[in-house]
């Protein structure tokens, strides 16, 4: 595998409408960015979707989306050719990264990865932090006030603003970790016994 340096990261997030009962959740918001350590943050892209579920009182308490911001947004399926131009080819990036994945199987087949997840990179790297959530490990690490800069007038589960939070937060522990010149395996499988460790004690 080629170092972590020369390689391109591409992180998604998913907000959603949240699951009423007997129903799946459905994503009503899209955004990605790209991070790679020769060229820094790009290709900044961010969507609301449309949905016929209902949004629930519990999502939009969250993130603030609400039924007249999807009036007019295109489907998850309709935003193919520009999720395919953007994940295609990149190391795909998300925290917690079960939801992304789950509504990317809305695409069989799409072939995207390998799939880095920086909720268990954070684990890794600080066990000690009694939480693990984006927004509490970037505010802990100082990493808040670049995400803002980066992200003006937005904040925590905007999917854009935690995307490029997620990408902040890489860069991070990969500097601090002095990880540039080691394969990128080692960001895919990261050892989380001493957090499960912390855990248990």
């Amino acid at each position: 595998m080629q170092p972590i340096r020369h390689c391109r990261f591409t992180a998604i997030d998913f907000e959603s409408a949240g699951a009423s009962r007997g129903k799946t959740d459905s994503p009503v918001q899209v955004g990605l960015a790209s991070w790679s350590s020769e060229s820094g943050h790009a290709d900044a892209f961010v969507s609301y979707l449309h949905t016929t579920e209902p949004i629930q009182w519990s999502a939009r308490k969250v993130h603030g989306i609400g039924p007249e911001q999807l009036t007019e947004a295109p489907s998850l399926l309709m935003l193919w050719p520009e999720l395919k131009k953007r994940l295609a080819g990149a190391i795909v990036v998300a925290h917690g990264k079960g939801t992304e994945k789950r509504f990317l199987r809305a695409f069989p087949g799409h072939g995207f990865g390998p799939w880095i997840d920086t909720l268990l990179l954070a684990r890794a790297a600080w066990p000690e932090l009694p939480d693990h959530s984006l927004g509490a490990v970037c505010e802990a690490r100082g990493l808040g006030g670049i995400v803002r800069a980066a992200v003006p007038e937005k904040s925590w589960h905007d999917a854009l603003f935690d995307s490029v939070a997620s990408l902040v937060l890489l860069s991070h522990l990969i500097e601090t970790h002095a990880l540039g010149d080691h394969p990128v395996d080692a960001l895919i499988q990261p050892d989380t016994s001493r957090w499960h460790q912390a855990r248990r004690s």
